[in-house]
C-alpha cells in the first residue's frame, strides 16, 4: 500500500511514488492512465480545497484502488471542457480512464476513489 499526504509531499512527488508503486506492485496495470487519474484528482484536491489532501493506493489481485481524500464537501462535477483556457477535462477522464469512481462526502471533506480491475483491462494482441 502506498499512503502519502500533502503535509510531507507535493503532487509531483506522489505522482512519481505513485509510478514505483505500480511498476513493483501491480504490473498488469496501465501506469500511464493512472497516472493520469492520480494527477487529476490530486490536481482537482489543490485547485478546489484548502485543506490536505491524501493519497493511497493499493494493489490486489482483485483490483487496484486510487483514493484521494481533500477537504473540500463539493463533489465533483462534469463540466464543459474550454480548449482555449484550459479545463473542465479531468472529470471526464477521470470516469473515463478506471472501470469505476465512486465519491463519498464525509465529515472531514469527501473521498474520491478509482478502481481498476484486471479482467477488464485491455488484452495484448
Amino acid at each position: 500500500m502506498l499512503v502519502l499526504d500533502s503535509s510531507r509531499t507535493n503532487t509531483a512527488l506522489a505522482r512519481r511514488a505513485a509510478r514505483r508503486f505500480l511498476q513493483a506492485s501491480c504490473p498488469w496495470a496501465d501506469v500511464n492512465d493512472v497516472l493520469l487519474v492520480v494527477s487529476e484528482l490530486l490536481g482537482n484536491a489543490v485547485r478546489h480545497t484548502e485543506g490536505v489532501w491524501l493519497l493511497r493506493m493499493s494493489c490486489r489481485r482483485e483490483g487496484l484502488v486510487v483514493e484521494v481524500h481533500d477537504s473540500s464537501r463539493t463533489l465533483p462535477a462534469p463540466r464543459p471542457g474550454d480548449p482555449v483556457n484550459g479545463g473542465g477535462f479531468g472529470w471526464g477522464i477521470v470516469q473515463q480512464l478506471a472501470s469505476s469512481v465512486t465519491v463519498r462526502p464525509h465529515r472531514a471533506g469527501k473521498s474520491v476513489q478509482a478502481v481498476w480491475y484486471p479482467a477488464l483491462q485491455p488484452q495484448a494482441a
